[in-house]
């Protein structure tokens, strides 16, 4: 499998079973709530998501290369559990920048809408 058959199976079950092993040891992970670098704090943020929340989703809807770089386009969905159990939804869009092995050593999200949207969701529904 290449590379972005691999990322649209991983979004198809994610959070589960993410492949891991297309990312360099040290991936720079930014998005608009998190800055690190390293598998293994990515690895625990993925955990942290199944942990958390229940339902998570991660729709691709479009998915391109071009040259050592990869854009993916998606939404992230899931219900936080409060009493109300409100269903949130993040549209956004990811870079994903290669290394000369072939491995993801960049992966910056991006959000269409503002944190402050984010949190207005936990009390709109």
């Amino acid at each position: 499998m290449n590379i972005i058959e691999i990322l649209r199976a991983d979004y198809k079950q994610f959070p589960l079973n993410q492949t891991y092993d297309i990312y360099a040891d040290d991936v720079y992970f930014q998005d608009p709530m998190n800055k690190f670098r390293g598998i293994k704090r990515y690895q625990q943020m993925i955990q942290f998501i199944q942990t958390w929340f229940s339902n998570p989703q991660l729709d691709l809807h479009g998915i391109q290369k071009i040259e050592d770089t990869i854009k993916t386009e998606w939404t992230l969905s899931w219900t936080t559990p409060l009493p109300w159990q409100p269903r949130i939804s993040i549209p956004g869009w990811s870079e994903l920048r290669l290394n000369s092995q072939g491995l993801i050593n960049s992966h910056i999200d991006y959000w269409h809408i503002s944190r402050l949207d984010v949190v207005k969701q936990h009390f709109s529904r």
